[in-house]
């Protein structure tokens, strides 16, 4: 059996505002969005349109109800001295841009250095959806992932790259579809170390590479 380990850390996640308005305030809000568009949400094929947003919107933010930290808690020991790099790849990433509230669509890679304990590798793909499920920037998003592995596993290092394409300059505004923007967060010795740095991006590929695939 493995050994599990719970540490207790303040917690940073979001809460959602002690204020939040209630379904059928954002019900009514949904419709005013559809008359200041030109329709009417009265019409047959509106009706629902309210509610359906609404339930979306639950999805697309559910972010706010989960602490990343707290999915990090559960680790293992037992690991048989295991201190090499663990990378997660390709992690699908769906998120909205907080300036226009647009889908972003991506995928994220991860990686630690263990220092005395790991972490189940579907709690990394947890703590990316949690926090793409808020309403982001891909900078913030991608210092959130690193930072909340960093302060609850204590590794040697954390490195996360994202790689996306933000629906808010290729479907509005300079509409430049196949841009692709990346980002990186490189903490411990993947910072201090160009050797750890440049196995990690051998693994992962080249970034900015095609995301036709997902």
């Amino acid at each position: 059996m493995n050994e599990h380990t719970s540490i207790t850390l303040p917690k940073t996640g979001a809460a959602r505002p002690s204020d939040k308005p209630s379904r059928a305030e954002a019900e009514e809000a949904v419709r005013t969005l559809i008359r200041w568009a030109g329709d009417d949400p009265t019409r047959e094929g509106l009706l629902e349109t309210p509610d359906r947003v609404v339930r979306a919107y639950e999805e697309f933010f559910a972010g706010y109800d989960e602490d990343p930290e707290d999915i990090l808690l559960r680790t293992f020991e037992e690991t048989e001295g295991y201190d090499e790099m663990v990378v997660l790849r390709d992690i699908r990433l769906e998120s909205h841009c907080e300036h226009h509230m647009v889908p972003i669509i991506g995928k994220a890679h991860v990686a630690y250095l263990p220092g005395n304990r790991v972490v189940g590798i579907s709690k990394l793909a947890r703590v990316v959806e949690t926090y793409a499920r808020r309403l982001q920037i891909q900078e913030k998003l991608t210092a959130q992932i690193a930072n909340s592995i960093q302060d609850v596993l204590q590794p040697r290092g954390v490195a996360v790259v994202i790689e996306a394409a933000h629906q808010c300059m290729t479907t509005r505004g300079v509409r430049k579809p196949g841009v692709t923007m990346v980002t990186s967060r490189m903490l411990g010795a993947f910072r201090t170390n160009p050797a750890t740095r440049r196995e990690f991006m051998a693994l992962i590929g080249n970034p900015s590479s095609n995301l036709s695939n997902i």
